[in-house]
């Protein structure tokens, strides 16, 4: 062949590697069109760079007899979730546009203090400026916050912070255990929102490279993952155990992240060790002691789930917001989500779902735990614990998307009470801020529910006694409550504390983008001044030790979590934005905060 012939045919190869890549980056999902009607999408990847990484060398200990794929029926058209009427904020558009600048303010305020002083480190401590290392010093605020910096428009800031991710080596850590749980929905979510966005390759090989990581740790004989797991171990294959006492929330939580995963890349090898884990929890879901709950503790090397304690709140709040969130991310195409979902929400509506007694008479409605006891003859008994955590509030949230997607009127009903009453928890609060955890006292009915400062008083008493070794008789309730500063209609504060946690904004704005209701801005924009005002330092932002101190009183607390800026802040920013900036029709949030890409329907 001809010199002038070889160069001919170099250069078509290379205009046709070129078109390749060119029509990755231009489909909706990144994935590239397949030339049959469900073959497996393909990504352009260097594998022999890929293949390098330490865990693709590690043989499987225990392989599965056959990977799941992908669902290939077509996709459904799923119901459209953002209300037009949403779009009505465009007419403020001047006083949005003021408050959403606020938030980004706060944003690189914070930002700016970590680059300076804990760039690297996982997070800033705000009040000492030092940095501090909680998820293995693989710089989790940096990866955290790439989305947020593509969202805001700090694209110079994002290519920096892409620059340095791709530095990371997973494989180095400074401590051997990690939490898989934390890195797969901060930095995996992360890394994979941070692509759909931008498209960076960068980001999907190290994507790639954590999901590999991450995928070791199903190896197992059962393969359910472990959470708190030894990766050196692990690396030198040392014989992997599920563990008997995990929280179900965390091993739940891995379906969103695999599957898009799975989605970009075309390997289902990710979505099949997450959906595996899936299956498990359908087929126990009405086993469990409160049927159609999963109790929060589960045994997953024995594959049990006999605990009896059932909440919506802090230790289960991951596994039920990604139900419908997973519908939506695989198009409708596995009707097990929707099962899951609408048997969940029934029974969490009918025991832990409670109206608090208020002064305002308010209806509200408040989230608790359930216990489940065994009665002599062999019968099964629920209590109530009328006890609000700040972590519960996603569930308004959970409602307002789940009852959008799957059509469930009464699930906006639920939704908008839901948000209502951690707005009220907010506003009783004279600082503005809902505590962490704290009781009431549930009204015995939903429909009516009279004040009474009579009862009140005496589940004040009955609660500050609870927590004595010995019943004071003669304690003065009164006192008591001024002295701990109790709003009117709480009984008691179990955790002072705000650590910046995102859950009461991310439900109103999912309920603003779903329902249109204008009066949320506005609650959302005193929740934020009311934050900012309380929460900041020298450094950045730090949590309350107790908000039910005011003024000068207020004392703040280290480290800086990166959910403040990757969540708390992120959903203020996009409260006060245009409802086309991550539409909630084309992405959906990961436990994280991260916006994955939906795939359109076919």
């Amino acid at each position: 062949m001809s010199r002038a012939r070889r160069q001919i045919l170099g250069a078509c190869l290379g205009a046709f590697l070129l078109l390749l890549l060119y029509r990755y980056h231009r489909t909706n999902d990144g994935i590239l069109p397949s030339t049959t009607p469900h073959a497996a999408p393909e990504v352009i990847l260097n594998f022999e760079i890929n293949r390098k990484y330490l865990w693709r060398k590690i043989p499987v200990r225990y392989p599965v007899a056959e990977v799941q794929p992908l669902p290939v029926t077509p996709s459904k058209t799923l119901p459209k979730v953002q209300s037009a009427d949403s779009k009505v904020s465009r007419l403020n558009l001047d006083r949005q546009t003021t408050r959403q600048s606020a938030a980004k303010e706060a944003f690189e305020r914070c930002w700016k203090s970590y680059r300076l002083l804990a760039w690297g480190a996982d997070e800033l401590a705000p009040l000492s400026g030092s940095p501090k290392n909680m998820l293995r010093g693989w710089r989790a605020t940096l990866i955290d916050n790439l989305d947020t910096l593509w969202i805001m428009g700090m694209h110079d800031e994002f290519k920096k912070a892409v620059a340095a991710v791709a530095t990371i080596k997973f494989e180095d850590a400074q401590s051997p255990e990690i939490n898989t749980h934390d890195v797969n929905i901060h930095l995996l979510g992360g890394l994979l929102a941070a692509f759909d966005l931008s498209a960076d390759q960068k980001l999907l090989e190290k994507s790639i490279e954590l999901g590999d990581m991450l995928y070791a740790a199903f190896d197992t004989p059962n393969r359910m993952p472990i959470i708190h797991w030894n990766a050196n171990k692990a690396a030198h294959r040392e014989e992997q155990l599920a563990e008997e006492n995990v929280l179900g929330a965390e091993l739940g939580s891995f379906i969103l992240e695999f599957t898009r995963l799975s989605q970009i890349t075309g390997d289902p090898k990710y979505f099949d060790a997450a959906q595996r884990v899936m299956e498990w929890f359908d087929k126990q879901q009405d086993a469990t002691k409160l049927a159609g709950l999963w109790p929060v503790s589960v045994n997953a090397k024995e594959e049990l789930f006999d605990d009896d304690t059932f909440t919506l709140g802090a230790e289960a709040s991951s596994l039920y917001k990604s139900l419908p969130r997973a519908y939506a991310l695989l198009g409708g195409k596995v009707p097990m989500y929707r099962k899951m979902y609408e048997n969940a929400t029934l029974t969490a509506a009918g025991h832990n779902v409670f109206r608090p007694m208020n002064p305002e008479g308010k209806d509200v409605l408040l989230s608790g735990t359930v216990q489940v006891a065994m009665t002599d003859n062999g019968n099964s008994q629920t209590h109530l614990e009328s006890q609000m955590k700040y972590r519960s509030c996603f569930a308004g949230g959970m409602f307002a998307l789940g009852g959008a997607l799957l059509n469930i009127p009464t699930h906006q009903e639920i939704a908008h009470k839901l948000v209502d009453g951690c707005i009220w928890a907010h506003q009783v609060v004279p600082l503005g801020i809902m505590p962490e955890a704290f009781d009431v006292v549930p009204c015995a009915s939903q429909t009516n529910c009279p004040w009474s400062e009579w009862l009140w008083k005496q589940e004040v008493w009955k609660k500050a006694n609870s927590l004595e070794p010995e019943p004071n008789p003669t304690l003065n309730v009164d006192t008591f409550i001024k002295e701990h500063r109790l709003p009117k209609g709480f009984i008691g504060i179990s955790d002072t504390a705000y650590n910046l946690r995102p859950e009461a904004i991310e439900s109103l704005f999912t309920l603003y983008r779903i329902s249109g209701r204008e009066d949320l801005l506005d609650v959302a924009w005193d929740m934020f001044q009311a934050m900012q005002s309380a929460t900041q330092a020298k450094n950045g932002n730090a949590a309350i030790v107790a908000v039910t101190d005011e003024g000068s009183e207020v004392t703040l607390k280290d480290p800086m979590d990166s959910m403040w800026m990757s969540q708390t802040l992120k959903y203020f920013y996009l409260m006060f934005s245009s409802p086309d900036l991550i539409s909630l029709d084309e992405f959906v949030f990961n436990a994280g905060g991260h916006p994955l890409k939906r795939p359109k329907a076919s």
